[in-house]
């Protein structure tokens, strides 16, 4: 008996986090609809975009923050502020390399929380390798691929391997979401990569997309909340983890 009511407070208390996480994560849901409102193809660059784009993200940095604590600000919190810095750098695009960067640091990040012990580490099997590799082989596969594009970019002599480094860090910060077992973080982080995958389609001139904006924010966002949600269930699903190795 001891038991089952044990059971169904753990219920409870989860089906009260989960409550409390999504009220938590409606003014992210709020900034995200008035950016898509405001946004046009049209919108010059200024503050005032800036401004609207990078909200969202600074929302789940302090939904994370709240949740976690100050210790977030070395891990996903701390991503997702840089995450918002590149927002902003992104709207111009003579600031393209500087949001480059933000982002990049903002993958290790990631990367760190998610090899961290928070996290549910699980042993390697062939399949999780196989996924691994197939990310890295995903990754220098779609570099080569634009290396020519990159190549008549007027700054080449930067970006060329500017964007290896940063394809290399984001499918390690794929990898390690693998490895961490979260099924949300694994399913941010792949999103991530389709966000940025379609963005440098987008930049680099490859191909045309029709509503190419909107595919690269709806992917986006999301990718950044699934992130976002998975590290404040890490600790929750870490418990669980060990209870059931006890029991």
């Amino acid at each position: 008996m001891d038991i089952l009511e044990t059971d169904a407070f753990d219920r409870r208390q989860r089906r009260n986090v989960s409550c409390a996480l999504f009220f938590s994560l409606l003014p992210f849901f709020m900034a995200s609809a008035l950016y898509f409102n405001l946004w046009t193809p049209d919108s010059p660059a200024s503050v005032t975009i800036a401004g609207i784009k990078s909200a969202p993200t600074l929302l789940l940095a302090l939904t994370v923050l709240i949740w976690n604590g100050g210790r977030s600000v070395l891990g996903v919190g701390g991503g997702l502020i840089l995450s918002a810095v590149g927002d902003v750098c992104l709207v111009w695009s003579e600031l393209f390399v500087h949001g480059m960067g933000a982002f990049a640091v903002a993958h290790l990040l990631y990367s760190a929380t998610f090899l961290s012990s928070r996290y549910t580490s699980y042993s390697s099997s062939s399949w999780t390798r196989l996924l691994y590799l197939i990310l890295v082989l995903l990754g220098a596969g779609f570099y080569a691929y634009l290396y020519p594009f990159l190549q008549k970019d007027p700054h080449a002599d930067l970006l060329t391997p500017g964007v290896a480094v940063y394809i290399l860090l984001i499918a390690l910060m794929g990898s390690l979401a693998i490895r961490s077992g979260q099924f949300l973080t694994v399913l941010g982080s792949l999103i991530f990569m389709i966000s940025d995958l379609s963005l440098a389609l987008q930049v680099f001139k490859v191909m045309k997309v029709d509503n190419g904006n909107s595919i690269v924010m709806v992917t986006y966002y999301l990718a950044q909340m699934l992130i976002a949600v998975g590290d404040v269930r890490a600790v929750e699903s870490k418990d669980d983890f060990a209870k059931w190795k006890r029991s």
